[in-house]
């Protein structure tokens, strides 16, 4: 059994921590209310874009150029995942949840033939990886957001994606994010980026008349434009919901610590108060014991 000092040291370690997690529940929260806002206002825009670009290829004329950013290569062999994670950890099943579902995707590319290359998008993300698909990493992006999303961060990558696509790096990119609902939930969202799905958007659209275009200078001068600045505004959309998640996840993960540590220093101070006392009577006990031999 524990001695008194024992429990007091544990009592002073437990609450300590408490204090701590405490702190960044609330350094959680206030982050999260910004993320919040800037994901309310990015959906609408990033959801408009899709839309928008399904049905301006919707529109085109038979037989129009298309890059092949959009359109492919015509094969599917080298596919490059971006898993989004975290750079810190203490965001409970955050990170864990995105890793896992990265490994299925990669099992399930495997299973089909198809070769895999990975792009982490945070610390935690490659962490997780590298001990079974160290070969597969070709590279790690860190610190991509450290009180907010920047629109340049999203550019850069968007580019660097690009460039890697051109030069026949690889011929599908998929990137898989946590996707914020709540403070509590977030699921786990696998969206193709390279060929940019716009089939698949123009089909989503609404029914009724559609847009009509005028273009100048001319369809595929404009696309060459328009679909690398779509590219980026999806990989926008991943990193602010990510972010989101990450905030979301980790203040939920802090309350619960906080809890816990209450819940244990109850139950420690409850056993050093029964240690005490038994200290206490049997002292008592040796006392009168002692009085009454003499």
């Amino acid at each position: 059994m524990p001695s008194l000092k024992d429990l007091r040291v544990r009592i002073n370690s437990v609450q300590s921590t408490q204090k701590i997690t405490s702190a960044m529940k609330m350094v959680a929260a206030s982050k999260l209310r910004r993320a919040q806002i800037s994901v309310e206002e990015a959906r609408p825009y990033c959801d408009r874009m899709e839309r928008m670009m399904g049905q301006f290829v919707a529109s085109l004329p038979e037989g129009a150029p298309v890059p092949e950013l959009m359109s492919g290569r015509g094969r599917a062999e080298t596919h490059l995942i971006v898993p989004v994670t975290s750079d810190r950890g203490l965001c409970g099943g955050f990170n864990a949840n995105i890793a896992r579902e990265t490994r299925r995707q990669i099992a399930a590319l495997e299973k089909e033939g198809k070769t895999v290359k990975l792009l982490c998008l945070g610390r935690k993300g490659r962490d997780a990886l590298k001990r079974l698909h160290e070969d597969k990493i070709v590279d790690t992006v860190e610190d991509l957001s450290r009180t907010v999303v920047e629109f340049d961060v999203a550019r850069e990558l968007g580019g660097r994606l690009t460039q890697m696509f051109a030069e026949e790096e690889f011929d599908v990119c998929t990137v898989i994010y946590n996707r914020f609902q709540s403070a509590m939930t977030q699921h786990v969202t696998p969206r193709q980026l390279i060929p940019f799905p716009v089939p698949k958007a123009a089909e989503e659209a609404p029914p009724g008349p559609r847009a009509v275009y005028i273009l100048e200078p001319d369809e595929t001068e404009i696309l060459e434009e328009l679909v690398p600045r779509a590219l980026a505004v999806q990989v926008f959309r991943a990193l602010v919901e990510s972010y989101a998640s990450e905030q979301g996840a980790r203040m939920t993960a802090m309350d619960n610590a906080t809890r816990n540590a209450g819940d244990m220093i109850d139950a420690l101070t409850l056993t050093y108060n029964r240690s005490r006392q038994a200290v206490i009577t049997s002292e008592l006990i040796e006392i009168i014991s002692g009085a009454e031999a003499l």
